[in-house]
């Protein structure tokens, strides 16, 4: 039903129809396939499980977001901040709890689809955002340096010297083969001429490729096919199943969204164009559907691979679709050559993905940037970082954004004070009166110098929660024990309701009383 849904969409096919368009995704499509494939393998390492659960969902995720998505050109597939994630639950309870935890987050998404929770996107802070993208880059690079080792030992200097020799040398084709031609795909050239350096150039013989450290991994006899349907095969009972996947799901389904949407939000910048959050919120909850039911990893969009994407020209669906296509006749029938690919040359690409996902102007703006969102900046790449699993990061997010968002308007509120020729003191308060600001508000009023009759106007100010009305109430008890008279004036009703004994201290100029409401959910109406 939901496919006959699109199929009647008049912008399903517009973007499907554009021959000059065409060629040019079809040709992007191809390069990302090919960059992909040692890509999908590295995480699924990182992962921990067999690399045709990553290819698979690799195949699957890129084809049915690529035509249910809300952002042509984007790609999504099994991705590193899913598979650090689903590190730690593979490790400790098995593959197969991987595929039961999709089912939940599938149903979490789900959710997130329909009460169009894509639109919070909107709630992340740039400084978080970059935060987030430094520390994934960090993790990347410190999870390569487990390539060099074997066995928990690291490699001898012979070894050591040839690994780093053929990983810069695929870094330097992948920097500089764009400088002479783009008509190749350098991630491709560079995996392609480091393979067939190892194997014809005496003297490579020992060098580590996708095979040697498959087998080291207890994966010797993999079989190369077409996803097949699964079912999760769990031995424990139902709630103590979901006591462990629960927690991983919904940190699964929350980074998906969230890197999805950031990575739609940095491709409408960079082509000037508009993505839809909702119908990508409802594309991830289709694609790992269909995962969990073939027995594949979790995905969300991949900034790297949309780079690529964007960067040859891909802006149609139909150079998802292709990438997709492409991938499962590559792991079908060229699984030979893909078992050569040296590891050099997969940690080579992972280095050049370190290099073009972390934001390095973060260091410039470091300095010139307020105080504030440089410590976002930092504390999110650290937490990041330090938690691994992005779970914590995760939370953090929310939290120190808060915080800070908190403090900046803590300091914003202030007075003026004036003495009219009534001897009157006045106090006409300006900014938001919240539970963040109330310790200033305290230190704003000088009772024993004011006048006899003192007026406080809140019309620049908003009483914002139940701590602000609190402070209120604590500041007109203080003026009542001076013995001075107190007029508060233009506060919302509900304000007004929650004040002690405000028909003996206060004095209501309602005529001039604007009507705005108090966010208290404890008010009394």
């Amino acid at each position: 039903m939901l496919l006959l849904w699109f199929l009647k969409k008049k912008w399903f096919f517009d973007e499907f129809s554009d021959a000059r368009q065409l060629k040019t995704d079809i040709l992007s499509g191809l390069t990302v396939a090919l960059a992909l494939v040692p890509e999908a393998i590295a995480f699924s390492f990182v992962a921990g499980v067999n690399p045709m659960v990553g290819l698979h969902a690799a195949f699957l995720v890129g084809l049915i977001t690529a035509i249910f998505g809300g952002r042509p050109g984007m790609i999504s597939w099994a991705t590193w901040a899913l598979a650090v994630v689903m590190t730690s639950l593979v490790t400790l309870h098995g593959v197969e709890f991987l595929f039961a935890t999709l089912i939940l987050m599938w149903a979490m998404q789900i959710l997130f689809g329909i009460f169009w929770l894509g639109k919070l996107v909107r709630l992340i802070p740039h400084p978080v955002m970059l935060g987030f993208v430094n520390g994934l880059a960090i993790i990347i690079f410190l999870a390569q340096i487990g390539q060099f080792k074997v066995d928990g030992q690291w490699l001898v200097s012979s070894q050591m010297m040839i690994m780093l020799g053929l990983i810069l040398l695929t870094m330097a084709i992948i920097q500089f083969l764009p400088k002479l031609t783009k008509s190749l795909p350098s991630g491709l050239v560079a995996i392609v001429f480091v393979t067939l350096l190892v194997l014809f150039v005496p003297g490579f013989e020992d060098v580590r490729t996708v095979s040697s450290y498959l087998a080291e991994n207890g994966y010797k006899d993999i079989i190369w096919s077409f996803p097949v349907f699964h079912i999760p095969l769990i031995e424990v009972w139902f709630l103590e199943m979901m006591k462990i996947i629960t927690p991983y799901a919904l940190v699964l389904a929350i980074i998906g969204l969230t890197e999805s949407l950031m990575t739609l939000s940095l491709i409408d910048e960079i082509t000037e164009t508009r993505g839809n959050n909702n119908k990508e919120s409802v594309a991830q909850w289709i694609a790992n559907g269909v995962c969990w039911m073939f027995g594949a990893m979790g995905w969300c969009a991949m900034i790297w691979q949309s780079m690529i994407n964007i960067s040859n020209g891909g802006r149609g669906r139909m150079s998802g679709v292709s990438a997709a296509v492409f991938l499962i006749l590559l792991i079908v029938f060229a699984t030979s050559y893909i078992a050569m690919i040296p590891l050099a040359a997969l940690v080579g690409l992972m280095f050049m993905v370190v290099i073009g996902t972390f934001a390095w102007p973060t260091f410039k703006m470091l300095p010139k940037i307020p105080r504030s969102d440089a410590f976002v900046i930092i504390a999110v790449t650290i937490i990041t970082v330090v938690s691994g699993d992005l779970a914590l990061a995760v939370v953090s997010w929310v939290i120190i954004s808060a915080l800070v968002f908190a403090w900046k308007k803590a300091e914003d509120i202030s007075v003026k004070r004036f003495v009219d020729e009534k001897k009157r003191t006045h106090y006409d308060l300006n900014g938001p009166l919240f539970f963040g600001s109330i310790e200033k508000f305290k230190t704003l009023f000088t009772i024993k110098e004011d006048t006899k009759e003192v007026i406080i106007d809140f019309a620049d100010s908003h009483v914002m929660d139940h701590s602000a009305i609190e402070a209120i109430n604590s500041l007109t008890e203080k003026y009542k024990r001076a013995g001075k008279i107190l007029h508060l004036r233009h506060l919302s009703p509900d304000c007004r309701a929650r004040i002690k004994n405000a028909e003996k201290i206060v004095d209501i100029n309602v005529i001039e009383d604007p009507k705005y409401f108090v966010a208290d959910v404890n008010i009394v109406k």
